[in-house]
Protein backbone atom coordinates (compact mmCIF):
# COMPACT_ATOMS: atom_id res chain seq x y z
CA UNK A 1 0.00 0.00 0.00
CA UNK A 2 2.57 2.11 1.22
CA UNK A 3 4.74 1.58 -2.23
CA UNK A 4 1.51 2.47 -4.30
CA UNK A 5 1.18 5.63 -2.87
CA UNK A 6 5.05 6.85 -2.73
CA UNK A 7 4.17 8.88 -6.20
CA UNK A 8 1.94 10.71 -4.59
CA UNK A 9 3.54 11.39 -1.51
CA UNK A 10 6.77 12.71 -2.62
CA UNK A 11 4.94 15.31 -5.38
CA UNK A 12 5.68 17.73 -3.07
CA UNK A 13 9.69 17.95 -3.55
CA UNK A 14 8.62 18.78 -7.16
CA UNK A 15 8.13 22.31 -5.93
CA UNK A 16 10.72 25.18 -5.33
CA UNK A 17 12.05 25.21 -1.35
CA UNK A 18 9.83 28.11 -0.71
CA UNK A 19 6.70 26.50 -1.63
CA UNK A 20 7.26 23.37 0.11
CA UNK A 21 8.26 25.33 3.71
CA UNK A 22 3.96 26.86 2.74
CA UNK A 23 3.01 23.40 2.39
CA UNK A 24 4.53 21.95 5.42
CA UNK A 25 2.87 24.01 7.59
CA UNK A 26 -0.40 24.93 8.72
CA UNK A 27 0.30 28.47 10.09
CA UNK A 28 -1.34 30.42 7.04
CA UNK A 29 -5.16 28.35 7.47
CA UNK A 30 -4.70 28.48 11.06
CA UNK A 31 -4.38 32.81 10.71
CA UNK A 32 -7.30 32.68 8.17
CA UNK A 33 -9.36 30.42 11.24
CA UNK A 34 -8.67 32.56 13.85
CA UNK A 35 -8.77 35.90 12.23
CA UNK A 36 -12.70 34.52 10.89
CA UNK A 37 -13.18 33.06 15.02
CA UNK A 38 -12.22 36.30 16.21
CA UNK A 39 -14.65 38.66 13.76
CA UNK A 40 -17.78 35.99 14.02
CA UNK A 41 -17.00 36.09 17.89
CA UNK A 42 -17.95 39.99 18.68
CA UNK A 43 -21.39 39.60 16.27
CA UNK A 44 -22.44 36.56 18.38
CA UNK A 45 -25.97 35.36 16.21
CA UNK A 46 -26.22 36.10 12.85
CA UNK A 47 -29.73 37.80 11.71
CA UNK A 48 -29.39 35.42 8.12
CA UNK A 49 -27.03 33.34 6.52
CA UNK A 50 -26.37 36.10 3.99
CA UNK A 51 -25.17 38.86 6.45
CA UNK A 52 -22.55 35.94 8.06
CA UNK A 53 -21.14 35.03 4.48
CA UNK A 54 -20.77 38.84 3.88
CA UNK A 55 -18.81 39.58 6.80
CA UNK A 56 -16.63 36.09 6.03
CA UNK A 57 -15.76 37.68 2.64
CA UNK A 58 -14.68 41.02 4.32
CA UNK A 59 -12.40 39.25 6.48
CA UNK A 60 -10.78 36.99 3.62
CA UNK A 61 -10.27 40.32 1.88
CA UNK A 62 -8.73 42.03 3.98
CA UNK A 63 -6.58 39.26 4.54
CA UNK A 64 -5.62 38.82 0.75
Amino acid sequence: MVEENLPEGLAVLAFPEAHRKRLRTSDACENVNGQTKKRTRVVGLFPSETSLLRLVTGVLIEIS
